[in-house]
């Protein structure tokens, strides 16, 4: 992405297009023609970039695959932290739920790279959480980060369905009992973790 000081290139200005039509009206609804004319650009043009409208999608969503960045904050602070985002996200106005499900759902039949990327977006969301855990010690981490990814993405359908920030907030409490089940203390997420002791049995 250019930097606010610097004109952005025609690829940067055709990416940020379609990235903004394609989460907000749906990757079926625009064509690249309309991508085009929002531009003011050819077809051509466009196409010289980007040869085809599957490899448009395909950087989109390369481009919605931001990673987290590391974070002072403790291991629960993070965890935790991830819904009141979504609880934010959830109040905007151009919120239009998850853009790699989004994808999927329009054209993952039709475009096997689409399922690939939205894939790997969801098991690096998965690791991250997987290595919270891990340094909290948690007795399994591989099975509580898949929990917790479902309530994120749970906290996000209801959220579509009901219009309803709070929904992040009971996605939130549903965690902490997570955690909190896990053995890990979530009263004073900034003070050292506790975990559950491991039993041999």
């Amino acid at each position: 992405m250019a930097s606010p000081t610097t004109k952005p290139t025609m690829k940067e200005r055709i990416l940020e297009t379609a990235d903004r039509l394609f989460y907000l009206r749906g990757i079926r609804a625009i064509g690249v023609d309309t991508i085009a004319a929002e531009i003011g650009i050819s077809k051509r043009t466009l196409y010289n970039h980007f040869p085809s409208k599957d490899a448009l999608i395909s950087a989109y969503l390369d481009r919605r695959s931001v990673q987290r960045p590391p974070s002072d904050k403790s291991p629960v602070e993070q965890i935790l932290g991830i819904f009141d985002s979504l609880e934010r996200r959830f109040a905007s106005k151009e919120f239009r739920g998850c853009p790699f499900v989004n994808a999927v759902a329009e054209v993952g039949p039709e475009n096997p790279s689409v399922r690939k990327i939205a894939v790997a977006f969801k098991e690096s969301r998965r690791l991250w959480f997987r290595d919270l855990l891990v340094k909290i010690g948690v007795a399994d981490p591989e099975g509580l980060a898949t929990q917790l990814v479902l309530l994120v993405d749970g906290s996000i359908a209801q959220d579509l369905v009901r219009d309803d920030p709070a929904m992040a907030r009971a996605a939130k409490e549903a965690a902490k009992m997570l955690l909190s089940g896990a053995g890990v203390r979530v009263d004073d997420p900034s003070s050292a973790p506790q975990p559950k002791s491991r039993t041999k049995g």
